[in-house]
């Protein structure tokens, strides 16, 4: 590529780019542009070129048509180093146009707003841009394209020196190709999802279903991973880029800052999100920690200080908390970093919405604990129209997050004891947390603590019966506990053990044909049970 003559620029996003082409013209390249971009450099006192003089047509059709012809195309696609292009140019008095500077028409902002219409939407469908980017982006090795202001400062320091380099004009094409891949994909995702009629309507605001008949995502390598779930596979950590929803789930996905210790791995990645989950269930509630390993909580407690939700919390399972992941939905602060260094405990990774300064010294000394900083969603779960995947073989499932949490007020007492409130309050606390437990799921806790969790077990009477092991050997008592099942229990048998154990009290969604039958064991055994009507299953 030789130096430069000529840039054509077309954006919707102004952003820095009155400042770029000052900084263009004074590189002495000619400065072309289109519409409203055209007015603010000239208002700016830039010397610019009207796209309309190069082509010899005014814009037409309320703008739709401004840069589809052959004096722009011709300029951005002409390969320089071919003779017989270069004179196909000159014979048609076509200039070169070296450098491209556009972003595309703002089709997500626009569907995102409550009150766009169809026909709203359907205007903010870029044409002409998206052919101009593809084209440049097509002949890389004579043109340089911009889509990002991001990229502004670079591509400057490049031309100041010389020359836009070979390397950096085919990153700019890479990036341009995936861009408008994605514009096209979200695109699809919006008008697929339409409501059948909407057509009819298009002046007024679409229904739209709540699954794209097409479903296009687009994802972009954040991180190669070491291996995978064992050393013997290969894996690297993906991100969404283009939401398939206006609205996408906060999680911890949605950005983290690592302040310390080794790259994550990818189970480090998937337990972290685990934990995250969780922890921030409880962000309306008060301080809580949730403590993972292999995906499932073995320990999650609240309490009046960050520290105390610890404590609680590494006291459900210490044997199980070791290297594991520890989640808090608070700020940490140095009494809980004291904490934690007084249990001894090795932690794979620590995620908080934030760290006193305080906190981060005492971390700062191990080396090998990964600190996240995540931001904390106000909600506290994801968005209700957010997609949740599950890769199969050929495909995906894909279905809405489960985001439904029972209050006290949708309970149904099914038994003739009703619950006490601080019984009632321990339900509502084990039911949050055996959402987030493997299928088939048992939780015992009272105080705002887990005492005991079965996770993933294929009976759930193993998983009772095992739940009450874990808080043996952790030296905890299930007398008096509450205990949450995450579906029904389909015979009196696992209402038995829990009772046996020492549950006083039981939440379970109901709706097994023997619902009557395990009714009448709790009314025998003289505890409480309520019904949720929701189940939780995690697969």
């Amino acid at each position: 590529m030789t130096q430069p003559r000529t840039a054509l620029i077309s954006v919707s996003d102004k952003t820095g780019i009155v400042d770029f082409a000052r900084a263009l013209h004074q590189s002495g390249l000619r400065l072309l542009s289109t519409g409203g971009t055209a007015r603010l450099l000239a208002d700016a006192g830039l010397p610019v070129t009207e796209v309309a003089e190069v082509t010899g047509f005014p814009e037409m059709l309320d703008g739709r048509v401004k840069t589809l012809h052959p004096r722009i195309h011709g300029g951005l696609l002409a390969r320089r180093d071919l003779p017989e292009h270069m004179e196909a140019l000159a014979r048609h008095g076509i200039d070169s146009i070296d450098l491209l500077v556009v972003n595309l028409y703002p089709f997500a902002q626009a569907t995102a707003r409550p009150g766009c219409t169809l026909d709203e939407a359907i205007e903010n469908i870029d044409i002409g841009g998206p052919a101009m980017l593809r084209a440049a982006a097509k002949n890389w090795a004579h043109v340089a394209v911009l889509i990002d202001p991001a990229d502004y400062a670079p591509v400057l320091a490049e031309l100041r020196a010389g020359v836009v380099t070979r390397a950096t004009r085919f990153r700019l094409a890479l990036k341009v190709f995936a861009h408008t891949a994605a514009y096209d994909g979200m695109i699809t995702n919006y008008l697929t999802a339409l409501a059948a009629g909407a057509e009819e309507h298009a002046e007024t605001v679409p229904a739209r279903e709540p699954f794209p008949a097409v479903l296009s995502l687009q994802l972009a390598k954040t991180q190669d991973m070491r291996y995978g779930e064992n050393p013997h596979q290969t894996a690297a950590f993906y991100r969404e880029v283009m939401p398939a929803t206006p609205a996408a789930a906060a999680g911890l996905l949605s950005g983290w800052t690592q302040h310390q210790g080794k790259a994550l791995s990818f189970n480090n990645i998937a337990d972290a999100d685990a934990a995250w989950e969780c922890v921030k269930s409880f962000v309306a509630d008060a301080p809580a920690c949730v403590v993972v390993k292999h995906a499932n909580p073995c320990g999650v407690a609240v309490g009046a200080t960050l520290a105390e939700a610890y404590a609680k919390a590494w006291k459900t399972d210490p044997t199980s908390a070791y290297g594991g992941i520890v989640a808090f939905n608070r700020p940490v602060d140095a009494a809980t970093a004291e904490a934690m260094q007084a249990s001894k405990q090795f932690v794979e990774v620590l995620i908080a919405p934030g760290y006193s300064p305080e906190a981060r010294s005492f971390f700062a000394g191990k080396a090998n604990l990964r600190l996240l900083e995540v931001p904390l969603p106000e909600s506290g779960g994801p968005a209700t129209n957010a997609f949740d995947y599950k890769r199969v073989g050929g495909g995906l499932l894909v279905q809405s997050h489960d985001a439904k949490n029972v209050g006290a007020a949708e309970l149904r007492v099914v038994t003739r004891l009703a619950p006490t409130p601080a019984q009632l309050a321990d339900l509502l606390f084990v039911w949050k947390v055996a959402k987030f437990v493997k299928s088939n799921a048992i939780v015992y806790g009272a105080g705002g603590m887990t005492l005991g969790v079965g996770a993933g077990q294929m009976s759930r009477v193993d998983s009772a019966r095992i739940a009450s092991v874990k808080a043996a050997n952790a030296g905890l008592s299930l007398a008096g506990s509450a205990v949450a099942s995450d579906a029904y229990f389909p015979f009196r048998d696992g209402l038995d053990v829990v009772v046996d154990n020492g549950a006083a009290c039981v939440i379970q969604p109901g709706g097994s044909l023997r619902d009557d039958e395990v009714i009448a064991a709790a009314d025998a055994r003289g505890v409480a049970m309520v019904f949720t009507g929701t189940r939780h299953f995690r697969h």
